[in-house]
């Protein structure tokens, strides 16, 4: 077998009291059910991110580094994003400015969640901020509407969805894909900016 594509799954929302980390351990559970998938899970609350980027020539801190390996190291995005105000959050924008290389010739996935609107709109905005920096944001998304209304009976999240299951099963199908192909094309050749 294979070494297991690295998928680096981000969490993007950095609020007092998020819902994002259970989304999150959601979307790593399904993940971690897949041979040909490791995990590197990167909260952006923890991150430490500055939120002013330097001029070209300043050295990075230490926290920009240390994630910057991380990305690095990865085959494949997962980012697990709130929706608000039909866009992404801040702390989303600032992390993918901070890198470049790290992201191209790499697939994107993205998680979005949402309280009332019906989704969507900050993973299409998402997929033009990627493709500016080179990296490849898959077709299939996973868009979760009213998540609050998610939850079951006994306080699990998600209630039981056969679609909602299916959509993972396919995206998670998709990415594999992705991440193969381009960590062939990035042995085999140079990435080409």
């Amino acid at each position: 077998m294979r070494e297991p594509m690295r998928v680096a799954l981000i969490v993007g929302s950095t609020r007092t009291g998020r819902f994002g980390p259970l989304v999150a351990d959601w979307f790593a559970g399904r993940l971690a059910r897949r041979r040909d998938l490791s995990l590197d899970r990167i909260d952006l609350a923890t991150a430490a991110l500055p939120h002013q980027l330097p001029d070209l020539d300043e050295e990075h801190p230490d926290p920009v580094r240390a994630l910057g390996s991380r990305l690095a190291a990865a085959d494949a995005f997962v980012l697990v994003t709130p929706e608000y105000n039909r866009s992404f959050p801040a702390a989303v924008k600032n992390a993918i400015d901070w890198f470049d290389t790290e992201w191209a010739a790499k697939p994107v996935c993205v998680v979005t969640y949402c309280r009332d609107t019906e989704g969507g709109h900050g993973a299409a905005q998402l997929r033009q901020v990627f493709g500016e920096l080179n990296a490849v944001p898959i077709r299939r998304t996973v868009t979760i509407t009213k998540a609050w209304q998610r939850f079951a009976v006994d306080g699990s999240w998600p209630r039981r969805d056969p679609e909602l299951d299916d959509t993972v099963e396919c995206t998670l199908d998709q990415l594999t894909w992705w991440a193969t192909a381009l960590r062939t094309a990035r042995t085999t050749a140079p990435f080409v900016p």
